[in-house]
């Protein structure tokens, strides 16, 4: 019945598209977009559905002091759907973007906050995704919410650093100013 009501709309028909992100099925999406729809601007960023939907640390203030705590209690029926989501794109072995990602969190924070960062991740691709039109391609997640002095820094510093191997061998001047 779901499928018929999706299949008159083509809004919503290519909202289910969401299947394309590695852990998704037709049922992950069809939770998904019935619970934050397909409108995306009713929240500003990213970050603002992320934290609707209840994927981000509550901040507790006393005494001076900022304590990061546990994820809120919002998002009753999204969070557990993201979960599991995540759970599966951990475990995708042909797109191992997100398999990868957990690896690194997983050293780092332990298993449950890496499942709840990749989660976010997830909503964040989502968010993109339904915000532009633009089908999941993971190389251009990192980019996603950044603000673009951060993203001009980071690539000064690539070719910065890329530039350091060929001053050693002196194929290039030692003070030599970087090229825009």
């Amino acid at each position: 019945m779901i499928e018929s009501l999706i299949s008159t709309n083509a809004d919503y028909e290519n909202a289910v598209q969401l299947h394309s992100i590695p852990g998704f099925k037709h049922d992950s999406a069809f939770i998904i977009i019935s619970e934050i729809g397909i409108d995306m601007s009713q929240f500003s960023s990213s970050k603002r559905l992320c934290c609707w939907a209840g994927l981000t640390p509550g901040s507790y203030k006393y005494d001076g002091k900022k304590k990061s705590i546990r994820i809120t209690h919002a998002g009753v029926y999204l969070k557990p759907a993201l979960i599991q989501c995540a759970h599966a794109a951990v475990k995708f072995d042909k797109s191992p973007y997100y398999k990868k990602k957990y690896e690194s969190l997983v050293k780092r924070r332990g298993k449950k906050r890496a499942i709840i960062a990749i989660a976010r991740m997830i909503l964040t691709a989502i968010y993109q995704m339904l915000s532009t039109g633009e089908e999941w391609a993971p190389s251009d997640l990192y980019k996603i919410d950044m603000p673009e002095t951060l993203v001009q820094k980071q690539k000064d510093k690539a070719i910065k650093q890329a530039m350091k191997p060929l001053q050693k061998e002196g194929l290039l001047p030692l003070n030599e100013p970087l090229a825009p």
